[in-house]
Protein backbone atom coordinates (compact mmCIF):
# COMPACT_ATOMS: atom_id res chain seq x y z
CA UNK A 1 0.00 0.00 0.00
CA UNK A 2 2.82 2.34 0.91
CA UNK A 3 4.61 1.52 -2.35
CA UNK A 4 1.45 2.23 -4.34
CA UNK A 5 0.96 5.54 -2.54
CA UNK A 6 4.58 6.51 -3.18
CA UNK A 7 4.19 5.57 -6.85
CA UNK A 8 1.08 7.75 -7.18
CA UNK A 9 2.83 10.68 -5.51
CA UNK A 10 5.74 10.38 -7.95
CA UNK A 11 3.37 10.27 -10.91
CA UNK A 12 1.57 13.39 -9.66
CA UNK A 13 4.88 15.15 -9.16
CA UNK A 14 6.03 14.32 -12.70
CA UNK A 15 2.72 15.39 -14.20
CA UNK A 16 2.74 18.65 -12.30
CA UNK A 17 6.32 19.29 -13.36
CA UNK A 18 5.47 18.69 -17.00
CA UNK A 19 2.44 20.93 -16.75
CA UNK A 20 4.59 23.81 -15.63
CA UNK A 21 6.73 23.62 -18.76
CA UNK A 22 5.44 25.62 -21.71
CA UNK A 23 5.63 23.60 -24.91
CA UNK A 24 7.61 25.60 -27.50
CA UNK A 25 6.40 26.29 -31.00
CA UNK A 26 9.22 26.57 -33.53
CA UNK A 27 8.82 29.01 -36.40
CA UNK A 28 11.22 29.36 -39.31
CA UNK A 29 12.22 32.88 -40.31
CA UNK A 30 14.01 33.45 -43.63
CA UNK A 31 15.97 36.51 -44.66
CA UNK A 32 18.91 37.75 -46.68
CA UNK A 33 21.27 40.40 -45.30
CA UNK A 34 24.83 41.50 -44.62
CA UNK A 35 26.83 40.47 -41.55
CA UNK A 36 25.92 43.61 -39.59
CA UNK A 37 22.26 43.25 -40.52
CA UNK A 38 22.21 39.59 -39.51
CA UNK A 39 23.84 40.41 -36.16
CA UNK A 40 21.04 42.87 -35.40
CA UNK A 41 18.43 40.29 -36.39
CA UNK A 42 20.00 37.66 -34.15
CA UNK A 43 19.86 40.06 -31.19
CA UNK A 44 16.22 40.85 -31.95
CA UNK A 45 15.40 37.15 -32.15
CA UNK A 46 17.12 36.49 -28.82
CA UNK A 47 15.18 39.31 -27.15
CA UNK A 48 11.92 38.05 -28.65
CA UNK A 49 12.53 34.53 -27.34
CA UNK A 50 13.21 35.89 -23.84
CA UNK A 51 9.86 37.68 -23.87
CA UNK A 52 8.04 34.82 -25.60
CA UNK A 53 9.36 31.65 -24.02
CA UNK A 54 6.75 29.54 -25.79
CA UNK A 55 8.20 30.38 -29.22
CA UNK A 56 11.51 29.30 -30.74
CA UNK A 57 12.70 31.11 -33.88
CA UNK A 58 14.86 29.17 -36.32
CA UNK A 59 16.73 31.69 -38.45
CA UNK A 60 17.26 30.69 -42.08
CA UNK A 61 19.84 33.10 -43.50
CA UNK A 62 20.20 32.93 -47.29
CA UNK A 63 22.83 35.51 -48.32
CA UNK A 64 22.75 34.67 -52.05
CA UNK A 65 20.09 33.49 -54.53
CA UNK A 66 17.47 34.11 -51.86
CA UNK A 67 14.40 34.05 -54.06
CA UNK A 68 15.57 30.95 -55.92
CA UNK A 69 15.77 29.21 -52.55
CA UNK A 70 12.38 30.60 -51.55
CA UNK A 71 10.84 29.33 -54.79
CA UNK A 72 12.12 25.83 -54.05
CA UNK A 73 10.75 25.95 -50.50
CA UNK A 74 7.31 26.97 -51.75
CA UNK A 75 7.43 24.31 -54.48
CA UNK A 76 8.19 21.62 -51.89
CA UNK A 77 5.43 22.89 -49.57
CA UNK A 78 7.97 23.75 -46.87
CA UNK A 79 7.95 27.56 -46.87
CA UNK A 80 9.31 29.49 -43.88
CA UNK A 81 6.65 30.70 -41.47
CA UNK A 82 7.97 34.29 -41.60
CA UNK A 83 9.45 35.50 -44.87
CA UNK A 84 11.48 38.64 -45.52
CA UNK A 85 10.37 39.76 -48.97
CA UNK A 86 10.41 42.78 -51.26
CA UNK A 87 7.75 44.40 -53.41
CA UNK A 88 9.02 42.79 -56.64
CA UNK A 89 7.80 39.38 -55.44
CA UNK A 90 4.57 40.31 -53.66
CA UNK A 91 2.29 39.78 -56.70
CA UNK A 92 4.03 36.51 -57.60
CA UNK A 93 3.62 35.00 -54.13
CA UNK A 94 0.42 36.77 -53.03
CA UNK A 95 -1.63 33.57 -53.24
CA UNK A 96 0.83 31.88 -50.87
CA UNK A 97 0.95 34.69 -48.29
CA UNK A 98 -1.39 35.74 -45.49
CA UNK A 99 -3.37 38.94 -45.86
CA UNK A 100 -1.87 41.14 -43.11
CA UNK A 101 -4.14 44.13 -43.59
CA UNK A 102 -5.78 43.56 -40.20
CA UNK A 103 -2.46 42.87 -38.48
CA UNK A 104 -0.80 46.21 -39.22
CA UNK A 105 -1.58 48.82 -36.59
CA UNK A 106 -0.93 52.56 -36.80
CA UNK A 107 -0.83 52.63 -40.59
CA UNK A 108 -0.38 56.39 -40.43
CA UNK A 109 3.11 55.82 -38.98
CA UNK A 110 4.35 54.36 -42.25
CA UNK A 111 5.35 56.15 -45.43
CA UNK A 112 2.35 55.51 -47.66
CA UNK A 113 4.59 54.19 -50.44
CA UNK A 114 5.66 51.30 -48.21
CA UNK A 115 2.15 50.02 -47.55
CA UNK A 116 1.24 50.50 -51.22
CA UNK A 117 4.40 48.72 -52.35
CA UNK A 118 3.68 45.62 -50.27
CA UNK A 119 0.03 45.50 -51.34
CA UNK A 120 -1.58 43.67 -54.21
CA UNK A 121 -5.20 43.82 -55.32
CA UNK A 122 -6.19 45.78 -52.22
CA UNK A 123 -4.51 43.57 -49.62
CA UNK A 124 -1.31 44.14 -47.65
CA UNK A 125 0.89 41.06 -47.69
CA UNK A 126 3.88 42.19 -45.60
CA UNK A 127 4.64 44.58 -42.76
CA UNK A 128 7.08 47.17 -44.14
CA UNK A 129 10.63 47.37 -42.81
CA UNK A 130 12.38 49.76 -45.18
CA UNK A 131 11.99 51.88 -48.29
CA UNK A 132 14.66 52.32 -50.95
CA UNK A 133 15.01 55.08 -53.54
CA UNK A 134 18.08 55.42 -55.73
CA UNK A 135 20.32 58.43 -55.10
CA UNK A 136 23.70 59.67 -56.26
CA UNK A 137 26.82 59.45 -54.13
CA UNK A 138 29.19 62.17 -55.37
CA UNK A 139 32.93 62.66 -54.91
CA UNK A 140 33.19 66.36 -54.08
CA UNK A 141 36.95 66.40 -54.68
CA UNK A 142 36.56 65.12 -58.25
CA UNK A 143 33.67 67.48 -58.97
CA UNK A 144 35.62 70.50 -57.78
CA UNK A 145 33.68 73.63 -58.73
CA UNK A 146 31.05 71.54 -60.55
CA UNK A 147 29.00 70.66 -57.47
CA UNK A 148 25.31 70.72 -58.45
CA UNK A 149 22.45 72.08 -56.37
CA UNK A 150 19.55 69.91 -55.24
CA UNK A 151 17.37 71.13 -58.14
CA UNK A 152 19.72 69.96 -60.85
CA UNK A 153 18.46 68.40 -64.09
CA UNK A 154 19.65 65.71 -66.49
CA UNK A 155 21.05 68.49 -68.67
CA UNK A 156 23.10 69.65 -65.67
CA UNK A 157 24.25 66.07 -65.10
CA UNK A 158 25.44 65.77 -68.69
CA UNK A 159 27.17 69.16 -68.62
CA UNK A 160 28.98 68.36 -65.36
CA UNK A 161 29.87 64.88 -66.61
CA UNK A 162 31.61 66.27 -69.69
CA UNK A 163 33.64 68.65 -67.53
CA UNK A 164 34.65 66.02 -64.97
CA UNK A 165 35.60 63.13 -67.26
CA UNK A 166 39.28 62.86 -68.15
CA UNK A 167 41.81 60.08 -68.70
CA UNK A 168 41.24 57.32 -66.16
CA UNK A 169 38.36 59.13 -64.45
CA UNK A 170 34.73 59.01 -65.53
CA UNK A 171 31.82 61.10 -64.36
CA UNK A 172 29.18 58.42 -63.83
CA UNK A 173 28.99 54.73 -63.14
CA UNK A 174 27.34 52.37 -65.58
CA UNK A 175 25.82 48.91 -65.21
CA UNK A 176 24.14 46.80 -67.89
CA UNK A 177 20.86 46.28 -66.11
CA UNK A 178 17.46 47.92 -66.46
CA UNK A 179 17.39 48.60 -62.71
CA UNK A 180 20.11 51.25 -63.09
CA UNK A 181 18.51 52.74 -66.21
CA UNK A 182 15.07 53.03 -64.62
CA UNK A 183 15.59 56.45 -62.94
CA UNK A 184 16.55 57.89 -66.35
CA UNK A 185 13.50 56.28 -67.95
CA UNK A 186 11.06 57.73 -65.39
CA UNK A 187 12.80 61.12 -65.61
CA UNK A 188 11.69 61.24 -69.26
CA UNK A 189 8.13 60.36 -68.25
CA UNK A 190 8.39 56.70 -69.16
CA UNK A 191 8.36 53.46 -67.23
CA UNK A 192 7.93 49.72 -67.45
CA UNK A 193 4.32 49.28 -66.35
CA UNK A 194 1.43 51.68 -65.90
CA UNK A 195 0.36 52.32 -62.30
CA UNK A 196 -2.75 50.16 -62.80
CA UNK A 197 -0.47 47.32 -64.03
CA UNK A 198 -2.57 46.88 -67.16
CA UNK A 199 -0.08 48.02 -69.80
CA UNK A 200 3.61 47.57 -70.57
CA UNK A 201 4.99 50.99 -71.53
CA UNK A 202 8.69 50.32 -72.11
CA UNK A 203 8.16 50.78 -75.88
CA UNK A 204 6.68 54.27 -75.52
CA UNK A 205 8.80 57.15 -76.91
CA UNK A 206 9.33 58.56 -73.40
CA UNK A 207 10.68 55.26 -72.10
CA UNK A 208 12.94 54.79 -75.12
CA UNK A 209 14.26 58.34 -74.72
CA UNK A 210 15.31 57.51 -71.16
CA UNK A 211 17.04 54.30 -72.25
CA UNK A 212 18.79 56.16 -75.05
CA UNK A 213 20.02 58.89 -72.68
CA UNK A 214 21.38 56.27 -70.29
CA UNK A 215 23.17 54.31 -73.02
CA UNK A 216 24.52 57.51 -74.59
CA UNK A 217 26.33 58.34 -71.37
CA UNK A 218 28.71 55.55 -72.26
CA UNK A 219 28.47 55.06 -76.04
CA UNK A 220 28.07 58.65 -77.26
CA UNK A 221 29.33 61.04 -74.60
CA UNK A 222 32.03 58.73 -73.17
CA UNK A 223 31.40 59.95 -69.61
CA UNK A 224 30.86 56.41 -68.27
CA UNK A 225 33.40 53.57 -68.39
CA UNK A 226 33.31 50.79 -70.98
CA UNK A 227 33.36 47.15 -69.81
CA UNK A 228 37.05 47.00 -70.67
CA UNK A 229 37.67 49.95 -68.33
CA UNK A 230 35.79 48.24 -65.50
CA UNK A 231 37.35 44.80 -65.83
CA UNK A 232 36.65 42.71 -62.74
CA UNK A 233 35.84 45.75 -60.63
CA UNK A 234 32.39 47.14 -59.77
CA UNK A 235 30.89 50.60 -59.99
CA UNK A 236 31.00 50.81 -56.19
CA UNK A 237 34.69 49.95 -56.06
CA UNK A 238 35.51 52.38 -58.86
CA UNK A 239 33.77 55.12 -56.89
CA UNK A 240 35.84 54.25 -53.81
CA UNK A 241 38.97 54.14 -55.98
CA UNK A 242 38.20 57.70 -57.19
CA UNK A 243 37.71 56.58 -60.78
CA UNK A 244 34.02 57.56 -60.82
CA UNK A 245 32.74 60.90 -59.55
CA UNK A 246 29.00 60.20 -59.46
CA UNK A 247 27.73 56.79 -58.34
CA UNK A 248 24.08 55.68 -58.44
CA UNK A 249 23.02 53.40 -55.60
CA UNK A 250 20.84 53.08 -52.52
CA UNK A 251 21.02 53.47 -48.76
CA UNK A 252 22.62 50.04 -48.37
CA UNK A 253 25.94 51.42 -49.65
CA UNK A 254 26.12 54.20 -47.06
CA UNK A 255 28.01 52.23 -44.35
CA UNK A 256 30.63 50.93 -46.77
CA UNK A 257 31.25 54.33 -48.33
CA UNK A 258 31.38 55.93 -44.87
CA UNK A 259 34.02 53.42 -43.83
CA UNK A 260 36.13 53.20 -46.98
CA UNK A 261 35.99 56.59 -48.73
CA UNK A 262 39.13 58.68 -48.17
CA UNK A 263 37.74 61.76 -49.92
CA UNK A 264 35.00 64.33 -49.43
CA UNK A 265 31.64 63.04 -50.50
CA UNK A 266 27.93 63.56 -50.05
CA UNK A 267 24.55 62.24 -51.14
CA UNK A 268 22.62 63.99 -53.91
CA UNK A 269 19.11 63.36 -55.21
CA UNK A 270 18.75 61.95 -58.70
CA UNK A 271 18.05 64.93 -60.99
CA UNK A 272 14.34 64.20 -61.33
CA UNK A 273 11.38 64.08 -58.97
CA UNK A 274 9.93 61.09 -60.84
CA UNK A 275 11.66 58.49 -58.71
CA UNK A 276 10.39 54.98 -58.02
CA UNK A 277 10.90 53.32 -54.66
CA UNK A 278 11.16 49.71 -53.61
CA UNK A 279 10.07 48.28 -50.26
CA UNK A 280 10.97 45.28 -48.11
CA UNK A 281 9.06 43.74 -45.25
CA UNK A 282 7.97 40.63 -43.37
CA UNK A 283 5.27 38.25 -44.63
CA UNK A 284 3.64 35.11 -43.22
CA UNK A 285 3.16 31.97 -45.28
CA UNK A 286 -0.46 31.01 -45.80
CA UNK A 287 0.42 27.35 -45.19
CA UNK A 288 2.20 28.07 -41.91
CA UNK A 289 1.08 25.78 -39.07
CA UNK A 290 2.18 28.40 -36.53
CA UNK A 291 0.41 31.52 -37.71
CA UNK A 292 -0.34 33.10 -34.34
CA UNK A 293 3.30 32.69 -33.31
CA UNK A 294 4.37 34.12 -36.66
CA UNK A 295 2.05 37.10 -36.22
CA UNK A 296 3.51 37.79 -32.78
CA UNK A 297 7.02 37.65 -34.21
CA UNK A 298 6.44 40.06 -37.11
CA UNK A 299 4.69 42.51 -34.78
CA UNK A 300 7.79 42.38 -32.61
CA UNK A 301 10.15 42.79 -35.58
CA UNK A 302 8.25 45.82 -36.84
CA UNK A 303 8.14 47.71 -33.54
CA UNK A 304 9.57 51.24 -33.49
CA UNK A 305 12.44 50.14 -31.25
CA UNK A 306 13.53 47.29 -33.51
CA UNK A 307 13.18 49.34 -36.69
CA UNK A 308 15.39 51.97 -35.05
CA UNK A 309 17.98 49.29 -34.23
CA UNK A 310 18.10 48.27 -37.88
CA UNK A 311 18.20 51.89 -39.03
CA UNK A 312 21.27 52.52 -36.87
CA UNK A 313 23.23 50.02 -38.98
CA UNK A 314 23.09 52.63 -41.75
CA UNK A 315 21.80 50.05 -44.21
CA UNK A 316 18.13 51.00 -44.42
CA UNK A 317 15.73 53.89 -44.67
CA UNK A 318 13.00 52.92 -42.20
CA UNK A 319 9.47 52.39 -43.43
CA UNK A 320 8.20 53.88 -40.17
CA UNK A 321 8.11 57.68 -40.17
CA UNK A 322 8.59 57.74 -36.38
CA UNK A 323 12.00 56.06 -36.83
CA UNK A 324 13.12 58.24 -39.73
CA UNK A 325 14.48 61.03 -37.50
CA UNK A 326 17.68 58.98 -37.29
CA UNK A 327 18.45 59.98 -40.88
CA UNK A 328 17.94 63.70 -40.41
CA UNK A 329 21.67 64.43 -40.30
CA UNK A 330 23.50 67.10 -42.30
CA UNK A 331 26.59 64.90 -42.42
CA UNK A 332 27.19 63.84 -46.03
CA UNK A 333 23.76 65.37 -46.76
CA UNK A 334 22.13 62.25 -45.30
CA UNK A 335 18.70 63.89 -45.23
CA UNK A 336 18.43 63.33 -48.98
CA UNK A 337 17.35 59.73 -48.30
CA UNK A 338 14.20 61.11 -46.66
CA UNK A 339 13.66 64.07 -48.97
CA UNK A 340 13.46 61.95 -52.11
CA UNK A 341 10.62 59.91 -50.64
CA UNK A 342 8.30 62.93 -50.74
CA UNK A 343 7.95 62.87 -54.52
CA UNK A 344 8.54 59.17 -55.07
CA UNK A 345 5.99 56.49 -55.84
CA UNK A 346 5.98 52.72 -55.54
CA UNK A 347 7.39 50.68 -58.40
CA UNK A 348 4.48 49.22 -60.42
CA UNK A 349 4.92 45.43 -60.30
CA UNK A 350 2.84 42.52 -61.58
CA UNK A 351 3.23 38.74 -61.43
CA UNK A 352 5.39 38.69 -64.57
CA UNK A 353 7.63 41.59 -63.52
CA UNK A 354 10.86 39.62 -63.19
CA UNK A 355 10.38 37.93 -66.57
CA UNK A 356 9.60 41.32 -68.06
CA UNK A 357 12.83 42.80 -66.68
CA UNK A 358 14.85 39.93 -68.17
CA UNK A 359 13.21 40.50 -71.54
CA UNK A 360 13.88 44.26 -71.40
CA UNK A 361 17.51 43.65 -70.49
CA UNK A 362 17.97 41.34 -73.48
CA UNK A 363 16.18 43.64 -75.90
CA UNK A 364 17.26 47.13 -74.85
CA UNK A 365 20.11 47.12 -72.34
CA UNK A 366 22.60 44.30 -72.90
Amino acid sequence: MKKLLLFLVCICFLLCGCAKKNPQEEIVFSSWGSVSEVNVLKDVIADFEKENKDIKVKFLHVPQNYFQKLHLLFASNTPPDVIFINNHYIPLYSSKLEDLTRIIQDKDKYFHQTLEGLSYEGKIYAIPRDISCQVFYVNLDLLGANIPNKNWTLDDLLKISKQVTHKGVWAVGYEDDIYWALPYITAFGGGILTDDLKSVIINLPQSQAGIRFYKDLRSKYKVAPEPSDIGSSTAAQMFLDKKIAIYLSGRWMYPKISEKANFNWQVMPFPSESILCDVSGWAVAKDSKHKEAAFRFIKYLSSKENIESMTKTGLIVPARTDASRLLNSKEHNERVFLEVIKTSKKTPVNKDYKKLLDEINRKFIL
